[in-house]
């Protein structure tokens, strides 16, 4: 496949003092290596993105973390885009009243083939007026600040980017690369995709659905300096094995009363329902990554039967693993129906 010159697609992210470097480095990047990839495999020409930070004007623009990118140019001067984004960062706070660019978004965003920003950029989209009846997230921890400048907005709280036509907002920081390697299968397929985030060393190319906050990570969190802590490694290793609590109690020389007792207080949570945690995500992600059958998710997750996995999917999401599929499906091509949050 040829990709005409006139066809490069300009990516541009809107930065500014105080930004997220994640924010805008990550996704740029895998614009970029997108680009090289099609190169590398002859079916481009010419680039097939060109990216670039645009800021107040040209030059160092300082993050939160002391390191300073170069913008390219100046918002003003930046011209006709085909996907425009907004970083999100510390600086969001001072840059929500700067009025002359909230006015350039009201103007300009509406002009890209689509617009969108990573992590607490939606809040900027929010004060432009440009998030009202849309469905659209950002970082956990912004949520109701979200709801707050745009009331109508449909949040979804649990996800970690959102498609809503031309819209796209991402939750926080590496969610910001899940959503540019969305688009980037949107424009030229899922295999491009993938490569990408092999090329990345991601662990996987995350869906829009896929929660903000894992369960099994914030008990691994509370567990981070204790004596479970490779156990819980172990656990995610061996799915299918035998992870009752009789079994984990003699994996870690321990009488299962006071390995149970132990575990719960160091975790938070009992045994039994971090193994069911760790069973229920890992089956999301093949659900939503892979093509298999159900039998063959059971199976590896440790679910030892179908019925037994649709029981805990029914429980934890109030949906069968067949609606589940076909609603993230749907959301892949494009269909936004489906259950939807007005807020939080």
């Amino acid at each position: 496949m040829e990709f005409p010159p006139e066809n490069t697609r300009r990516v541009a992210m809107l930065g500014f003092d105080g930004l997220q470097i994640l924010d805008v480095t990550g996704p740029l990047e895998v614009f970029s290596l997108a680009s090289r990839l099609l190169l590398e495999q002859g079916r481009a020409r010419i680039p097939a993105y060109e990216v670039l930070l645009a800021a107040r004007r040209a030059g160092p623009v300082a993050s939160s973390s002391g390191l300073r990118l170069v913008a390219d140019c100046s918002w003003d001067e930046l011209g006709r885009v085909d996907t425009l984004l907004v970083s999100g960062g510390a600086g969001v706070d001072r840059t929500l009243d700067d009025g002359e660019l909230l006015q350039w978004l009201r103007w300009e965003a509406p002009e890209a083939r689509r617009y969108g920003a990573v992590c607490t950029g939606a809040l900027l989209l929010a004060r432009a007026g440009l998030l009202e009846a849309r469905r659209v997230t950002t970082h956990w921890a912004f949520l109701h600040a979200l709801a707050e400048m745009a009331p109508a907005a449909r949040i979804q709280p649990d996800a970690i980017f959102v498609h809503d036509g031309r819209l796209w907002t991402s939750a926080g920081v590496t969610a910001g690369m899940d959503m540019a390697l969305a688009m980037v299968e949107e424009d030229w397929g899922r295999s491009l995709a993938l490569e990408v985030a092999n090329q990345l060393v991601m662990y996987l190319k995350r869906p829009g659905r896929h929660p903000q906050l894992s369960a099994t990570l914030a008990a691994q969190t509370a567990a981070s300096h204790g004596r479970f802590r490779d156990l819980m490694d172990w656990i995610f290793e061996h799915l299918d094995a035998d992870l009752s609590v009789a079994a984990l109690a003699q994996h870690m020389d321990m009488s299962a009363r006071h390995f149970s007792r132990s575990f719960s207080e160091e975790a938070g949570v009992t045994p039994a329902k971090f193994v069911e945690r760790a069973r229920f995500e890992a089956a999301q992600r093949m659900l939503v990554e892979d093509d298999l059958d159900l039998e063959t998710v059971a199976a590896r997750c440790g679910f030892g039967s179908v019925e037994t996995l649709r029981r805990v999917f029914h429980r934890r999401t109030g949906m069968a693993t067949a609606a589940y599929r076909l609603r993230l499906q749907r959301e892949k091509h494009g269909d936004q129906a489906g259950p939807s949050c007005p807020g939080l």
